[in-house]
This record gives structure tokens, sequence and C-alpha cells, in this order.
């Protein structure tokens, strides 16, 4: 079988043999995997690093600056791949990610990691986006639920090895390695592109909007800010609160503006007249919202409350990615064969939310296995939702826009998981403030603070008894608000997705008609 890279108007659509393709193919799924594999990876060892360099209150921050940084990269690595071509741009995202992962491995304090971390996130926004846009180019919308699905098939186990790579080198090794296990992958990755992939490509003149990205990440920028310190580190009504909430509007209603006027604007705004489109990155922005918690804050609870180790937390979510990649391919093979998709991410998000009620019901005395079922029920859900949505805002554009519409669904997809992360890790903090003084010893909290009993695993481990129990009581009533919250979100998606207008599917590449 061969692949065809779609092409506009009369420009003729190259073959490629199938070896050819698939090695391409390979390669560009071990590029998601580098990814996907970093924000997996870190999962389980995120409790002995922020402990490690500075305190579990610091815990959202490492996936935060990788996050802020991805999702800001994200529509720029778009349009530069329309631009400049994609083999281009994805050579460049690898090469920065690989800088970034060697940086962030020899970090010797949390500043460093943070801010490696968001130079490593950089390269992180545009692997997804261009890769995914590589193989929507190479094969028509009516086949890319199938290849998509495999895709993000291969994508997922990161996702399985993920967190049992990272615990086993927190466990034996040293967290730095999670990071520089990135570099082999990447080099392999970045060869088999160079070598194999052959896409046409012909120069024209242009004009980056470098303003509307500079005034998209200040926005960005201050939006999360405002959702980590709001009502924590700053009350609402603080001078700091309500400059970035002046800055944000401000920020965004002026890159509207650039956007409207500049010829190649970084986000073309006329893409969201498109319902489909709207529903679909909205959808997506909710979706990856709700994933963080699981991914991000279930191995929190599990090294804490329950006492596992990195690993053993990272083998208790190999189930949820299972039944991830299970329904993932399923739901990618039914839209190749049937051309519809609307039902997928309904009820894809409404599992997602029973999963989560389901986690939020955990407590000191829940026995460690019930996690893992809830995980399953919440991975069952996810496998249904992205990629089909993904595939949506792929198949309402034509080629021109391809790399561009799907870097937008990246863009809004990375938004959700950055501003989760930041949301839940400030109720998680709020929720801790709250609990904390009640559940533990005051005596205690006077001798050791608060920081002191909640340093990482390993301390928490070795205090008392009594104070032990405190603790993990404390973060358990803390992680039920923050999964119900989630729930909510995930409520919402599915209400979202109900407006989703399922167009047919073409079979063959070009513009979709309306």
């Amino acid at each position: 079988m061969s692949a065809t890279q779609a092409a506009q108007g009369a420009d003729a659509a190259p073959q490629f043999s199938r070896r050819t393709f698939l090695t391409v193919f390979c390669a560009l799924v071990m590029a998601m995997f580098l990814a996907a594999l970093d924000q997996t990876i870190v999962a389980t060892a995120l409790p002995t690093i922020a402990g490690d360099l500075g305190g579990v209150n610091h815990l959202s921050w490492v996936v935060t600056s990788y996050m802020l940084a991805a999702t800001a990269a994200t529509p720029l690595w778009g349009k530069l791949g329309d631009l400049y071509g994609r083999k281009r741009m994805f050579l460049t995202v690898i090469a920065i990610f690989l800088v970034g992962s060697a940086l962030s491995g020899l970090s010797a304090n949390i500043g460093q990691l943070i801010a490696f971390r968001a130079f490593q996130g950089l390269g992180a926004g545009g692997l997804m986006a261009i890769a995914m846009a590589i193989i929507a180019e190479m094969v028509p919308p009516r086949e890319r639920g199938r290849w998509q699905g495999y895709a993000q098939s291969c994508f997922v186990i990161a996702g399985v090895v993920g967190p049992l790579i990272g615990g086993a080198f927190v466990d034996q090794l040293s967290w730095h390695w999670i990071f520089y296990i990135n570099l082999p992958i990447g080099f392999v990755a970045a060869l088999l592109v160079v070598s194999v992939l052959r896409l046409p490509f012909r120069p024209n003149k242009h004009r980056l909007d470098y303003l509307g990205s500079a005034l998209l990440s200040g926005a960005i920028v201050a939006v999360l800010l405002i959702s980590v310190w709001a009502g924590d580190q700053y009350s609402w009504g603080s001078v700091e609160i309500i400059g970035l909430i002046a800055a944000a509007v401000v920020l965004l209603g002026l890159f509207v503006l650039q956007e409207r006027r500049v010829d190649e604007p970084v986000v073309p705004l006329t893409l969201f007249k498109d319902s489909t489109i709207l529903v679909a990155t909205v959808g997506l922005f909710l979706t990856a919202a709700a994933l963080f918690v699981a991914t991000v804050y279930t191995p929190l609870f599990l090294q804490v409350v329950n006492g596992a180790t990195a690993t053993e937390s990272g083998l208790m979510l190999v189930p949820m990615m299972i039944a991830t990649v299970v329904t993932l391919t399923i739901s990618g093979k039914v839209v190749s064969a049937t051309g519809r998709y609307k039902f997928f991410p309904v009820s894809g998000l409404v599992v997602m939310a029973a999963g989560l009620f389901l986690l939020s019901t955990l407590d000191t005395g829940s026995a460690t296995w019930l996690t893992s079922v809830y995980l399953v029920i919440f991975g069952l859900g996810f496998g249904l939702v992205s990629q089909v949505l993904i595939v949506a805002v792929q198949n309402a554009v034509d080629m021109r826009q391809l790399g561009v519409a799907t870097a937008a669904a990246n863009f809004f997809r990375s938004l959700g998981g950055a501003m989760g992360v930041t949301i839940f890790g400030a109720v998680l903090n709020s929720g801790l403030r709250h609990w904390i003084p009640r559940e533990v010893d005051g005596a205690v909290l006077q001798e050791k603070g608060a920081q002191g009993v909640l340093r990482d695993p390993e301390t928490i481990r070795g205090l008392p008894d009594a104070v032990r129990e405190g603790v993990g009581t404390a973060l358990a009533n803390s992680l039920q608000s923050v999964y119900l919250l989630a729930m909510v979100i995930a409520l919402a998606g599915a209400v979202v997705a109900l407006f989703l207008k399922e167009l047919p599917l073409r079979s063959a590449p070009g513009p979709q008609k309306k």
C-alpha cells in the first residue's frame, strides 16, 4: 500500500513506497514518543525532584514551565512549517528539544530545572504539531483516523513505559536520567527524517508575525500566573493579580487586532469561524486539562497516601495507559471505516468524568488496586477523545492551512494541559494549607514547618506513624477537591462536544466542501 501526500490545486501528489512511508511514519512516531515520554516519565519522579530541589509546593512548576513554553510555541511552529517547510522545522524542534533535555538533566537547583524545562518545551511545542501535520499531508482525511490512531497508540505507549522508567530511574539511579533518555531516541528519529523524508516544498515570499507571537505568549504567561498566584500567594484583590488580569486582557485584545491586520497571522482567526474547528479546539482544551489530574497528581497520592515507591506508582498507571491504547485504536479504525466521529468525544468525556468522580472517593483506607480500576475507567474514556477531535479539525480545512490548523488544535490542547496543571496545583496547595494544620500535630508543624513534613515521599515515609497518617489524610482530602473540579471540566467538555458538526470525512486530499 502506498500513501499520498496531499497537494493543493493542480500539484501532483507524490507517491511513497510502502517501505518509505512506514520508515517516515516510524520516525514521526518516535518524535511524538519523545514529547509524550517527557510528560509521563516525570510523573512518578516529580515528588522526588521537587523534594530534592525545593519542596512539593514547586511540583507544578516543573510541569508548568515545560507546558507553558510548548503552548506558546505551538502556533508559531505550525506556521513556520507551512512557510519554510515541515521537514526543516521538524529537525529544528528535535534539536531544541534534545538540547533542553540535556540541560534539564544537568540542573543543580529548581531554578535551573524550571528554566531548562521551558527551553525544552519550546521544541516540544513543535514536535506533535509538525509530526501530525506531516502525517496528515501524507494521507487523505478518510485514512487519517487509522494512521493517526496508530501514531497516537505508539504515542500512548510512552504513557505506559514513561512512569515505569521514571520510577525505576528515581529508585535505582537518579532523576537526572529521565531527561538523558531522550537523547538516543531523538538522534535516531532525526537521522531517519534526514535520510528518508522527501516532501516537495516551494519557497515563497512571506512575513512571519513575530509581534503576534510575542503578544500571544505574554497573554498566556499572564493567565497562567493568575491561575498559580491568585488566592495563594496573592489575594484576588491585590495589585499584582489585578495588574495581571489587566495585562492579560490588553495583550489578548492587541493580539486579536494584530492577527486581523497581518497577511501571515500566527493563528488565523478565520479558522474559528468554522464551528467544527471551534468546538473541537475547545473540546481538546478541556480534555487536556482533565487528563493531567490523573497523570501528575495520582502518582503523588499513591506515593504519599499508599506509601508506594516511584516504581510502584508507575506500575499503577500502566492499566490506564493500556486502556487508552485500546479505545484509541478501536475509535481510529471505526472512524476510518464509517466516517462517523461525533459519538466518540461525547461518550469519552462522560466516561472520563465518571473515572474522575470515582478517583475523588479515594481516601487513606482505599486499596491500591482500586486506584488502578478507577484509572482504567478514566483511560477508556480518554482514548475515545483526543485523536478524533484532531481528525475533525484537519478534515475541516484545506491543505494550505493544514499545518496551522493542526498547530492551533495542539495549541489549545497544550494550553488546556498547562492551565489544568497550574489550576489544580493551586487548588491542591490551598487544600493542603487547610488540612495540614487540622491533621498534623501542632508541635510537629512548629518544629518542622509545613514544608518540612511535605518535602518529598521519602521524608514523609520516615515520619512517625501518627504524623505520616495525618499528612496522608490531608493530601487525600485535598486531592478530592482536585478530582471533582476535573470531573466538572470533563463534563463541560462533553456538553461542548454535543455541538460538534459531523462533516463527511474526505477520501482524498483537498479542501473540504461544506
